[in-house]
């Protein structure tokens, strides 16, 4: 293959890769909009159903699971912005992203029906994630 077809097929793929990183960012966005129209849905209907202004514990964790997921779609969106204008997945977006999943998990886990072995799991999890973003962190404070 000679240099100059070599150089078109990157371009073109460069182009498909940017179209459709383009289409992920709206269909992020979209998804985020309907998870946020549902949270606030969810949480009128629960203030407003008796007990009014009362929410059972069930209910907050619910609505706070809710919101970290609008929260990871927020990240996911910003992954993806910066994936359109630097060309590089920002590892500490893709680390936060992965904390704010697993912290989720945890808040909606029902500890109850849990298994133990799934509960260390997901402790292993939590600190292999805190370790990667606390060292992330570090080698960028020492990079500026």
């Amino acid at each position: 293959m000679r240099a100059g077809d070599r150089t078109r097929w990157v371009t073109a793929l460069r182009t498909f890769e940017r179209g459709i990183i383009a289409v992920l960012v709206v269909v992020v966005a979209v998804v985020v909009v309907l998870a946020t129209l549902d949270l606030g849905w969810r949480l009128a209907a629960h203030v407003a159903s008796p007990p009014v202004a009362r929410l059972e514990v069930g209910e907050l964790l619910d609505s706070f699971g809710f919101l970290l997921l609008v929260l990871i779609g927020l990240e996911l969106l910003d992954t993806l912005e910066a994936y359109l204008s630097e060309n590089a997945v920002h590892v500490e977006i893709v680390l936060e992203v992965a904390l704010i999943a697993v912290a989720r998990k945890v808040i909606v886990l029902d500890l109850k029906k849990t298994p133990s072995g799934t509960l260390l799991g997901m402790a292993a999890v939590i600190f292999a994630l805190a370790v990667a973003f606390s060292l992330q962190q570090r080698a960028r404070r020492s990079r500026a």
